[in-house]
């Protein structure tokens, strides 16, 4: 009877076993520490609306012409060219490694549509489980699970560990008084990186 209890018990206590395991397995995901990811998105540029009006153009009838005059030609003038709009740079930060390791560049861009975006250059960190990007009115740097204190703006997940990398602002966003851009582990509340950003 004995026996069978151990047994009994020593099945518990395997199954038990397996279970955190597999908890532990799915919540710190140790296989991304030997892997990465990498994107390399173009600068984004945005469509410019074409003038609906069409150019106006002015010309004036020549005059008849008398045998012993001659005018010159009449040369068509055109509308003045109004320059387009171009991409504004907002606000740059290199990146400084908090949690793990993190390299690379951050730009809040204006482009010539009004929308915004943040760019990520040369970007290269640590692969993590639930890495998100947020804009925060935390400073860069120092303690790194204070980014989910104060207001920010989620921006979506992180595509990839390294390369160049474009998150849309969603247009209603305020982004005055914001501080940094951080790369946030959302699953354990700590920051792998951040840069700041006078917005």
């Amino acid at each position: 009877m004995r026996a069978l209890l151990r047994r009994r018990g020593a099945k518990v206590v395997l199954a038990v076993g397996v279970v955190v395991l597999a908890v532990g397995l799915w919540l710190f995901q140790p296989w991304r520490l030997f892997t990465s990811s990498t994107l390399d998105e173009a600068l984004p540029v945005a469509p410019v609306a074409e003038s609906s009006s069409v150019p106006v153009t002015t010309t004036t009838e020549p005059a008849p012409r008398s045998p012993e005059t001659t005018q010159p030609p009449v040369i068509p003038s055109k509308a003045p060219e109004t320059p387009r709009p171009t991409t504004q740079e907002l606000a740059s930060g290199a990146f400084v490694t908090q949690e793990h390791k993190t390299t690379g560049k951050a730009k809040v861009l204006k482009l010539a549509d009004g929308s915004r975006v943040l760019r990520l250059e040369g970007l290269a960190t640590s692969d993590g489980p639930d890495l998100h990007v947020w804009l925060t009115d935390a400073t860069a740097g120092g303690e790194w699970g204070k980014y989910d204190d104060g207001r920010y703006v989620k921006l979506g997940a992180l595509k990839a560990t390294h390369g160049n990398q474009n998150y849309p602002i969603p247009a209603g966003a305020d982004l005055g008084g914001l501080r940094s851009v951080v790369i946030w582990c959302d699953r354990f509340n700590v920051a792998f990186g951040s840069a700041p950003l006078a917005l």
